[in-house]
């Protein structure tokens, strides 16, 4: 092969990868200890509502720890589980669940990204557009996780 060829592929290739890349929300000002109390609030409510016991954790921007709360019987394992989903969610910017979505798809080479998460129940938290945050919660099924997620970003009005 010509490197004049192999220069051609490689610069469509590239293109290519650029066309895929998804535009992610900015960053926007850090979230605060009461928002976050809202929001963990919320996810409790929901989680108490329907008999799950859970982790619940609360990231800044960032992916540090703003406040964190466990459920009564929540698993041990949970406790790190949350943190890391929301964790992910924040610096990814993105729900956790679309990295178990592309690794269901096939796209493995998501396992090799260090802190991303491929288990639903982390969210971004989003004002004005930007992240300010996010929210993980662990204890029962990804999709009961993320339903309690989703409940306490509701109940903060977000």
């Amino acid at each position: 092969m010509s490197v004049s060829k192999f220069a051609s592929g490689l610069a469509l290739t590239l293109f290519a990868l650029g066309a895929v890349a998804q535009e992610r929300p900015p960053y926007g000002t850090e979230i605060g200890l009461d928002m976050a109390r809202k929001i963990a609030a919320g996810a409790e409510a929901e989680s108490k509502k329907n008999g799950w016991r859970m982790a619940i954790a609360i990231v800044d921007n960032h992916g540090f720890l703003v406040y964190y709360e466990r459920m009564d019987d929540t698993q041990t394992a949970s406790v790190q589980v949350a943190l890391d989903k929301a964790k992910a969610a924040a610096m990814f910017r993105r729900p956790t669940k679309a990295f178990e979505d592309g690794i269901a798809k096939g796209r493995v080479a998501l396992l090799g990204l260090n802190g991303a998460t491929p288990i639903e129940g982390g969210l971004p938290i989003m004002v004005g557009g930007k992240v300010i945050g996010a929210i993980g919660v662990s204890g029962a099924n990804s999709d009961q996780d993320a339903a309690a997620a989703a409940a306490g970003l509701k109940a903060a009005g977000l």
